[in-house]
């Protein structure tokens, strides 16, 4: 199966040799996003709605450059340094789907890239 990469500067470079997201068939994959302006390639702020909100901005800009939405997003992973902060998370992330709610999982994790807050990647049908 043929896939494409996609990418963007309306969201963060790769920090890394991966690709900012894939579509591969019908769907599209996104690589774990951490909470960076594109524009400077520095975290938002040091909190972690400000981070989760900038992380899932950078998903719907890549989803874009590939023709799709956060409508079109069926499974989400969230990677959390703190889940003390699941709740202040959970709440900006009802923000950006409060109609569409995909399948998800939100896990406290040992170190994330640039010492981030948080890091999200998720998977979109575009069939």
């Amino acid at each position: 199966m043929a896939h494409q990469v996609i990418n963007t500067d309306q969201a963060p470079s790769a920090i890394g040799p991966y690709s900012q997201a894939i579509k591969a068939g019908d769907f599209i994959y996104v690589s774990g996003q951490l909470p960076l302006v594109p524009s400077t390639m520095e975290f938002i702020s040091n909190d972690i709605a400000d981070q989760t909100k900038q992380s899932l901005l950078n998903i719907q800009a890549i989803l874009a450059a590939g023709n799709a939405t956060l409508e079109d997003v069926v499974k989400v992973n969230i990677f959390l340094k703190d889940m003390n902060d699941f709740a202040k998370m959970n709440e900006v992330y009802g923000q950006f789907f409060n109609t569409n709610k995909p399948a998800r999982a939100a896990v406290q994790v040992g170190k994330l890239p640039k010492d981030a807050l948080v890091e999200i990647e998720a998977v979109a049908f575009c069939g």
